[in-house]
């Protein structure tokens, strides 16, 4: 691949609104480029007057970044801090009466929570998780319904020096398992169940589950918060309720000092091959980027309420949920429930009673409500609204224009931001009261990190087109190591093809104006509803099964999840059809459901009595996906050993 070509022509321009621009944090693209210039001028001194001014520091660093050791980059490694006192303490004095959330359960239920009250909480979970010895570096599993204890079970954990491992509520036990084993946890901090659209989701179910398998010798405790009382199995030798063990808690904890690249949190995220990758984030350099994107990219301001609708086991809910909004302190609403439900206006019914002024969610939340009820928004009082963001993928740009012209009412700019979990914060986005608009595009990097796009030998591809993602320099938020993996880290990020160029795995093409445009992932990760799901997670899933004998799973645009899942079966036994074809294809969903989530279930399932294979025994996704999507094959198939497999493999047989 010397380049990829961008079929997209987008002429629509939608410049900063005065008033907006002159209030702005940074204001104007004079403002935005007089911080590149800095950054370029003294790349390591420009991340270091930040981290600064925008970190209490326990202990001043004295080193900046320290590249002897790349591609694993250290930042301000001799200072000291406490992500959890950077979160709480600091803000006492000042405003420690300010909400810091504001809380919507399921069932509309509203709790507030001050500064004040939120560090109190984090301090007696702190206490009561050193009650059960645990301390710095032990991790902890995280597997809670969006709500307030998921904070706060992250921040006492941060408080006291543990290393956290949130885990999505949705996923199996078996992902559960996978997670808990790896990261060698010592406690799993649960639910009962959460509430989700009206219905009770087990949680405490899925932990024993887990917990019954080999390999988790090393949990000691497992606490339980108890969210909806319904009826769970007990061990008394191992499960504590969350609210006993921290009744006779003080409500002071001194925070444990830590080493800037001490370990904050592990976050699982899918790769193409293999078992999920232990994403590890340090305590200071991340801490850094989740406080500079909130005040660049969402423009914060002290007035705000600000809403980022991301589930905490996902990147985006702690950079943007846990830590970024605290760490300045902002007020935020926090959602346990879905956007539709008790109906499709749940979304603008919160915004307009919670007077919601950045709101923050996925294009394929955007695409589900547009087609649920497109007017919908203009029924409920949105003129609280300042600013938008997008998250997860790429928007098209018709569902760009909706949100800005329905939601945001034609005066929000819309922030498209592109990053990753392995990024840590905001890596391309448009600066709000500086950058021009396109519908589609991510616009330009932040100041201080360096993006290109290159060919796969990693030579830079001058102006526009397209090729490659990659940054050029380390960043403070950036990934540390793949837990327990470093040469999985080198292969994955840092091939050698590149030249120590950090590999972001998606595809991209750079326009005239030097505008960034997301065009796909590079391998087989799928983007499913804003789930990056690996497909030979999915496959393994799949084979693992008695009556599977082999599978291959390829994505194809979905309107509204962005892609979905089709799934290429071979079994054991002979090729079914019918309504035989149906019922295995129906049981076939429920089992990758039970091994990895409902998430990962295959939208459509087609068996076949081969796979399309080269005569080496590979198999060509390639001929799959233009199947999937309905494409005529027109590329060359002489290499293939069977042919006449394509022509079965076009039924579905869901």
């Amino acid at each position: 691949m010397s380049s990829i070509e961008s079929v997209l022509t987008e002429t629509r321009i939608f410049a900063p609104r005065d008033a907006f621009r002159q209030a702005a944090t940074v204001s104007g693209i004079e403002g935005y480029e007089a911080l590149c210039n800095a950054a370029e001028q003294d790349y390591a001194g420009f991340w270091a007057d930040l981290a600064r001014q925008e970190i209490d520091w326990q202990t001043p660093f004295t080193e900046i970044l320290d590249e002897s050791n790349a591609p694993f980059y250290r930042w301000f490694a001799d200072g000291r801090l406490n992500a959890s006192y950077n979160c709480l303490d600091r803000h006492l004095a000042t405003h420690a009466e300010k909400i810091a959330l504001i809380f919507e359960a399921d069932d509309r239920t509203v709790t507030n929570i001050t500064y004040r009250k939120l560090h109190q909480r984090v301090c007696r979970f702190a206490n009561a998780l050193k009650t059960q010895g645990i301390g710095l570096g032990d991790r902890v599993i995280i597997y809670l319904p969006m709500g307030i204890e998921a904070i706060v079970a992250m921040q006492a954990c941060a408080r006291i020096g543990a290393i956290h491992s949130v885990v999505f509520g949705g996923f199996s036990a078996k992902s559960l398992h996978e997670r808990i084993v790896d990261v060698g946890a010592r406690l799993v901090i649960t639910a009962d169940a959460g509430m989700r659209g009206g219905k009770a989701v087990t949680l405490k179910t899925a932990v024993d589950e887990a917990l019954n398998q080999g390999g988790c010798e090393a949990v000691e405790k497992v606490i339980v918060y108890q969210r909806t009382g319904i009826d769970i199995t007990w061990n008394k030798d191992r499960d504590l309720w969350w609210h006993e063990i921290e009744a006779a808690e003080s409500d002071t904890c001194e925070p444990v000092w830590v080493d800037a690249e001490h370990p904050l949190f592990i976050l699982y995220t899918s790769g193409s091959t293999g078992t999920p990758k232990g994403v590890q984030h340090s305590t200071g350099g991340y801490l850094l980027g989740a406080i500079m994107s909130m005040k660049w990219v969402f423009d914060h301001q002290d007035s705000d309420i600000f809403w980022c609708t991301a589930d905490v086991g996902w990147i985006t809910g702690h950079s943007y949920v846990a830590y970024g909004p605290l760490a300045i302190g902002s007020t935020q609403v926090v959602f346990e429930g879905i956007p539709t439900y008790p109906d499709a206006g749940r979304f603008w019914q919160m915004i307009e009673r919670h007077k919601v002024s950045i709101f923050y969610t996925a294009p394929t939340a955007i695409r589900s409500l547009i087609k649920l009820g497109g007017d919908l928004p203009t029924q409920y009082d949105l003129s609280s609204l300042r600013l938008l963001g997008t998250v997860g993928e790429p928007i098209n740009p018709e569902a760009w224009m909706w949100y800005h012209t329905v939601v945001g009412q034609e005066r929000c700019p819309i922030a498209d931001t592109w990053w990753q979990t392995e990024t840590g914060a905001h890596m391309i986005a448009p600066l709000p009261g500086a950058i021009d608009l396109k519908p589609g595009s991510c616009t330009r990097p932040l100041p201080g990190i360096i993006m290109d796009i290159v060919e796969e030998n990693g030579t830079p591809i001058e102006g526009t087109g397209g090729g490659l993602l990659v940054v050029k320099k380390p960043w403070p938020s950036m990934i540390r190591n793949i837990w327990n993996n470093p040469e999985r880290f080198k292969k994955s990020y840092f091939p050698e093809e590149l030249k120590g160029l950090y590999l972001a795995g998606d595809s991209a093409h750079r326009d005239s104006d030097g505008y960034f445009w997301i065009m796909g992932r590079i391998d087989d990760v799928l983007n499913v509803s804003g789930h990056r799901l690996g497909t030979m997670e999915i496959e393994s899933a799949l084979v693992a099964n008695p009556l599977v004998a082999e599978a291959a799973i390829v994505g194809r645009p979905h309107d509204i999840k962005g892609e979905s899942i089709v799934a290429y079966v071979v079994l054991k036994g002979a090729r079914p059809e019918g309504e035989s074809a149906k019922a295995i294809a129906a049981q076939l969903r429920d089992w990758v459901g039970k091994e990895i989530g409902p998430i990962a279930k295959p939208d459509e399932i087609r068996f076949g009595e081969n796979l399309p294979k080269t005569r080496s025994g590979k198999i060509m996704r390639r001929l799959l996906r233009s199947l999937a999507k309905g494409e005529e094959i027109t590329s060359d198939i002489s290499t293939l050993d069977n042919p006449a497999i394509l022509e079965q493999l076009k039924q579905s047989a869901s």
